[in-house]
């Protein structure tokens, strides 16, 4: 078999490590999105759909999911060619699963999906995307998970935890009340460390009760440190001391421009380029501390890569949101391979929709497997002979080992 072939045959086979998406396991119920409705009001979609309709926002928000789902299906999908990134997807993801999407039959995809088993359909979701683990975004503050895990319920092993603290830092004013009403002795001001102290407590009890993988935040592009402000103050004098205590990275996400069109309500938010001295100050000022970072500004993909060659506590990780279309994931793949050799994560599917990993994993892994390919077609040049074995190793480092290696040290 050509060595090309067989980069590629290695690349789409080994199962992989999806560690940031927007899914929960079965038991957080109606929080765990599947179907075909849920498909097609994806906020990307969203937000394409509106480039046609000239309907009032209110009037599509009226709608019933279901109704929305067939004013998208026919705007674009019927009157349009599905041709953007989000709408291949959804194709992608209905002809994996064995459906004809030749016959354009919406009705007929809705009954196939309503007969479904949600657990066989967990299942069979991630064979196909080759995710042998998911990784949530569990928040506190969402009143409809909180009462979940207060209650307690039977871990499913494919499914794991991850303690999301935006309104926590983002917007202490309106959260430190709700603390407050949980029994931890704060309040919004000032900020002291008696405050300090009763953060760090609420946030050990939820990663105790998450056995969480990691603490994140997604942080707006103008987000500085050190500053005086409390984002600043809580992240240096209660995040960061949490994380070394528990061991745990801390995943920032810098560069959204959160309601730039309210109206879009989820599909709404922007991009902004972010100021990353904020980033090469905590990774030099805390090197007891890991950091894994994405970026959504396609300008700061560059400044990103070479702090993670001067900080190790720093890891690379994924094309978020409006970077996750083929294009920029082939360019920042090819980056981040010529700064950084293989020492990062390419790629997390940031899933809203359980189906959804079927499209975004296998667009992601045919672009990572036509950057290995180059790249180990030049390294053949030099003389340097690459076994199937170290392909294999190198393939299972960017798909989660890698990941694994920085968590544990």
């Amino acid at each position: 078999m050509p060595f090309a072939r067989q980069i590629e045959n290695v690349v789409m086979s080994t199962d992989l490590l999806d560690i940031h998406t927007h899914l929960y396991a079965p038991a957080f119920r109606e929080l765990l999105l599947w179907g075909i409705d849920e498909l097609l009001t994806y906020h990307y979609l969203v937000a394409e759909v509106f480039r046609y309709l000239d309907v009032p926002y209110e009037k599509f928000w009226a709608l019933s999911k279901t109704e929305q789902a067939d004013l998208i299906w026919k705007e674009l999908f019927l009157e349009h060619s599905p041709i953007s990134e989000a709408c291949r997807g959804v194709l992608t993801t209905l002809h994996a699963l064995g459906l004809d999407v030749k016959k354009r039959d919406l009705p007929a995809i809705r009954k196939w999906f309503a007969a479904q088993d949600a657990d066989k359909h967990i299942t069979r979701c991630m064979e196909l995307a080759g995710v042998k683990k998911i990784y949530m975004t569990n928040s506190p503050f969402d009143d409809l998970e909180r009462p979940v895990w207060e209650k307690g319920y039977r871990r499913d092993e494919r499914f794991q935890a991850c303690l999301r603290i935006d309104p926590l830092l983002v917007a202490w004013r309106e959260t430190a009340p709700k603390l407050a009403r949980w029994g931890y002795k704060v309040k919004s001001a000032p900020l002291n460390q008696k405050a300090f102290d009763e953060v760090r407590r609420f946030l050990a009890d939820w990663t105790k009760r998450m056995n969480a993988a990691y603490v994140m935040v997604s942080i707006p592009s103008d987000f500085a440190f050190p500053a005086r402000d409390a984002t600043s103050q809580l992240i240096e004098k209660a995040v960061l001391p949490h994380c070394r205590e528990f061991g745990l990275p801390f995943a920032l996400m810098p560069g959204v421009r959160r309601a730039v069109n309210p109206q879009l309500r989820l599909a709404g938010d922007g991009v902004g380029l972010s100021d990353l001295s904020a980033l090469q100050n905590l990774c030099a000022g805390f090197p007891g501390n890991k950091f894994m970072v994405t970026v959504l500004a396609r300008e700061n993909q560059h400044e990103l890569c070479v702090l993670a060659r001067k900080f190790r506590n720093l890891h690379v990780f994924g094309c978020w949101w409006f970077t996750n279309v083929p294009y920029l994931i082939d360019e920042m793949t090819r980056l981040r391979i010529e700064l950084l050799g293989l020492s990062f994560t390419p790629q997390h599917s940031d899933a809203r929709v359980l189906d959804q990993i079927i499209y975004k994993w296998q667009h992601s892994r045919s672009i990572i497997a036509q950057v290995l390919v180059e790249k180990f077609s030049a390294l053949a040049q030099t003389g340097w002979q690459v076994t199937h074995e170290e392909v294999e190793r190198d393939v299972q480092g960017l798909f989660g080992g890698n990941f694994e290696r920085f968590c544990r040290h």
